[in-house]
C-alpha cells in the first residue's frame, strides 16, 4: 500500500513537472518571437550569416586544414557556431530564469528547477526545427550512412546536458551574486575563443592545446564534425568523451542547485 502510494505520488509529480515545463517552454517561445517574421528560424539565420563572414575572412587561409576545400571549412564553421550559439543562448537565458520568476515563486509553490530547464527546452526546440535538419542533411550526404545520422544525436544530447548543468549552476549563483551576468559574459567569450569554431584545432600550439580540453564544448564540436563531415564511421572515443563530460557537468550543476536551493528563497 505504501509503495503504491509513493509510486502514485511520484507519477503525479512527474506529470505536474512535465506540464509546467511544456507551458513555460511555450511561453518562452511565444514571448521571444511575438511579432517576428522568421520566428524560430532566426536561430538558423545567425550561424549562417556568421559562417559566411568567417569564410570570407578566413576561408582561404584555413581551407588547407579541411582537404583544401572551402565547402568543408564552411561546414566546419557552421557546426562550431551551432554548438557555441546554442550553449551561449541557453545558459544566458537560464542564468536569469530563477530571479526573473522570483515574484511568481513567492506566490505559488512550484519546482524551481523547471525555470532554467524550460529556457533550455525552448532553445532545444529552436535547434530541432532550425539548424538540426540542415545538419542532418549534410550528415546523410557526406556519410551516406543512417548510423552516422543516429550517432549525431549523442553529441547533441551531450550539448543539451552540458547546457542544463551550467544553467543550473549559473541560475542559482545569480540569486546570490547579482554581478554574475557581467562575469559570465566574459566566461562565454573565453569558451567561444577556446572552441575551434572559425579556426582548426591543429593550429593551436602544443603548449596551449591541453588547456583547450578543459572546454566542455571542444569534444562535442569535434565529435559532431567527425560524424557529419569525415564520411567515416562515428568515433566512439570522441562521443564517449563528450557524453562523459556532459554527465559530470549536469551532475555537478544539479547537486549545487539542490544544495543551495533552500538558502535562496529569502533573496528572490
Amino acid at each position: 500500500m505504501t509503495l503504491s502510494l509513493k509510486a502514485n505520488t511520484a507519477r503525479w509529480q512527474f506529470q505536474r513537472y512535465w506540464e509546467l515545463l511544456y507551458i513555460l517552454t511555450e511561453r518562452n517561445l511565444k514571448g521571444r518571437y511575438r511579432g517576428s517574421l522568421l520566428g524560430v528560424y532566426w536561430s538558423l539565420l545567425n550561424p549562417l550569416i556568421m559562417t559566411g563572414l568567417y569564410t570570407a575572412i578566413f576561408g582561404a587561409t584555413f581551407a588547407s586544414y579541411y582537404d583544401n576545400s572551402t565547402i568543408n571549412y564552411i561546414l566546419a564553421a557552421f557546426t562550431g557556431l551551432l554548438v557555441t550559439n546554442f550553449f551561449s543562448a541557453s545558459t544566458n537565458q537560464a542564468l536569469v530564469s530563477v530571479v526573473g520568476n522570483g515574484a511568481l515563486l513567492n506566490k505559488v509553490r512550484l519546482p524551481i528547477s523547471v525555470f532554467p530547464v524550460s529556457t533550455i527546452a525552448a532553445n532545444v526546440f529552436q535547434l530541432a526545427v532550425g539548424s538540426f535538419p540542415l545538419l542532418a542533411i549534410v550528415t546523410l550526404l557526406t556519410s551516406k550512412s543512417v548510423v552516422n545520422l543516429l550517432a549525431l544525436s549523442l553529441p547533441l544530447i551531450a550539448l543539451i546536458l552540458v547546457s542544463i548543468g551550467i544553467g543550473f549552476l549559473v541560475s542559482v549563483l545569480y540569486v546570490f551574486f547579482r554581478d554574475l551576468p557581467y562575469l559570465y559574459e566574459l566566461v562565454c567569450f573565453v569558451i567561444w575563443i577556446s572552441s575551434p569554431v572559425f579556426y582548426p584545432a591543429a593550429i593551436v600550439p602544443e603548449a596551449v592545446r591541453p588547456f583547450l580540453f578543459l572546454n566542455p564544448l571542444l569534444p562535442i564540436i569535434e565529435s559532431i564534425r567527425q560524424i557529419s563531415l569525415s564520411g567515416g564511421l562515428p568515433n566512439v572515443g570522441l562521443i564517449g568523451h563528450s557524453c562523459l563530460s556532459a554527465i559530470v557537468i549536469v551532475s555537478l550543476g544539479w547537486t549545487c542547485f539542490r544544495v543551495w536551493q533552500p538558502h535562496f528563497m529569502d533573496l528572490l
